[in-house]
């Protein structure tokens, strides 16, 4: 999928999940170009390119069910927004990064290896490069990528407040509701 600023929200945000059929949160290192990735680039290359490293929140709606990929793509691969964290540019890796998920207060979900779902961050953005490149596009500096789930993904509601830290990188929180 593709993330846009009209997704974007500020950490701390509300959102309303009325008419959502089944919404599901995902915690996600968000990776910084700070240079473009030419084709073909090596790991080397992707590595040299990263320019820091955030938490970040995805929130998706799973629907239509995953069975129709022509659906799922249309839909953008279920997302519906993202929160963004503040850019550590000192963090080009995954090491030592510390994820969970806390649900009023609760902690549902956490991980030592924020890449075993994933792989690793420069894999994920190497591979991201490849399939731009099939389709005409490219990575290029100040795009960012959100790598993927660093647990399995969460499935949310309305009237919760979610914490997710990505320690060293941060805390974010978002609140759901359904207001209409």
């Amino acid at each position: 999928g593709f993330l846009t600023d009209r997704g974007l929200l500020p950490d701390g945000a509300t959102v309303d999940v009325n008419g959502w059929t089944n919404p599901i949160l995902e915690p996600e290192i968000a990776v910084y170009l700070a240079r473009d990735l030419e084709p073909g680039a090596s790991l080397d290359d992707v590595g040299a390119a990263i320019g820091g490293l955030s938490a970040a929140i995805e929130l998706a709606d799973v629907d239509p069910p995953p069975t129709d990929v022509r659906a799922i793509l249309a839909g953008n691969i279920f997302h519906r927004y993202v929160v963004l964290g503040p850019v550590d540019d000192t963090r080009m890796t995954a090491e030592g990064i510390h994820g969970r998920v806390v649900r009023d207060g609760e902690e549902i979900a956490s991980t030592d290896d924020p890449t075993a779902l994933t792989g690793e961050l420069g894999e994920v953005v190497r591979l991201t490069g490849e399939l731009l490149e099939i389709c005409g596009e490219r990575l290029r500096v100040d795009d960012v990528l959100i790598t993927g789930s660093v647990v399995p993904p969460v499935p949310v509601g309305a009237g919760q407040r979610l914490v997710v830290e990505l320690e060293p990188l941060g805390r974010l929180v978002i609140s759901l509701d359904a207001s209409n």
